[in-house]
């Protein structure tokens, strides 16, 4: 039997950041367009987190927790190695060398710019892919990446791998499943740590989790039932993982406005993550 969400009230304080480990997406299984919106036509305008305020704010509230700032714009040529076993953790959403996304992300890059300054890495890319080595990468691959950040077309692959593997993905099974903006945002939020993979540890092993404990909104269930029983799963899981241990971006951010009742996502919204305060009017 799947059991009822149960909202506590109080959240709990932490103290340091993280980035996401990421996989290729899996397929979810039959058709992968959402659900049309009761009275909608083809040409309404997006009304859930893919309508252009509501995916700023979400790009917001993921450099909140990927890189302590708002400004996302900010983090096109940002690259280190955290110490997450993934590598160079680099860019808008934090691509890996070591999770396959930044090799990905170089090779589709090249394919229309081949003289890249990225474009010689590629065979140590591959070569680490998988690994947390940098092998071949330095000393020369942080700088090259920062140079090429300063390339409006580099930035524009970023955006859109980001959202060919994360964004888009995450919004269409949100809405599949009945999910307003706010869930919408939190399966954003846990594809990009977790990934989209179907391994346990990843996206879809935590959804699958979540549904056996609690109805989806489309299955019947309440949504915020159901959103609080996911966010419970992910913070079990970020909790097992040395490299995820702080729980910040659920326990005083997405938690905070599910228990607000800010299915919508509507502005103003304040926030806390890793013990600072941020706010969007």
């Amino acid at each position: 039997m799947k059991r009822a969400g149960c909202l506590v009230l109080s959240f709990l304080a932490v103290a340091s950041a993280v980035t996401a480990a990421v996989l290729v997406l899996p397929s979810d299984g039959g058709n992968d367009a959402p659900p049309a919106r009761a009275g909608a036509s083809a040409t309404a305008a997006p009304s859930g987190l893919d309508a252009p305020d509501k995916k700023e704010l979400a790009q917001k509230l993921v450099a909140s927790a990927e890189n302590s700032t708002l400004d996302w714009r900010g983090q096109y040529g940002y690259v280190e190695d955290i110490g997450d076993g993934q590598g160079y953790t680099a860019g808008i959403i934090g691509f890996c060398t070591g999770t396959h996304d930044l090799l990905t992300l170089v090779e589709r890059y090249t394919e229309g710019r081949p003289d890249n300054g990225l474009a010689r890495y590629l065979p140590a890319l591959r070569a680490v892919d998988g690994t947390d080595s940098h092998e071949g990468l330095d000393p020369g691959f942080r700088a090259a990446w920062k140079a090429e950040a300063k390339v409006a077309a580099f930035r524009e692959a970023q955006d859109e791998e980001r959202d060919r593997v994360y964004f888009d993905p995450a919004v269409r099974l949100a809405e599949r499943d009945g999910l307003g903006a706010l869930g919408q945002f939190i399966y954003y939020d846990a594809m990009v740590m977790h990934g989209p993979g179907a391994g346990p540890d990843s996206f879809h092993g935590l959804r699958e989790r979540a549904m056996k404990e609690a109805d989806t909104p489309s299955e019947g269930g309440a949504e915020k039932a159901y959103l609080d029983i996911f966010l419970d799963e992910r913070r079990s899981l970020m909790k097992s993982q040395k490299a995820h241990r702080d729980t910040s971006r659920v326990d005083t951010a997405q938690r905070q406005f599910l228990y607000d009742g800010n299915l919508s996502l509507e502005t103003p919204l304040t926030w806390r993550m890793y013990g600072e305060t941020y706010h969007v009017g």
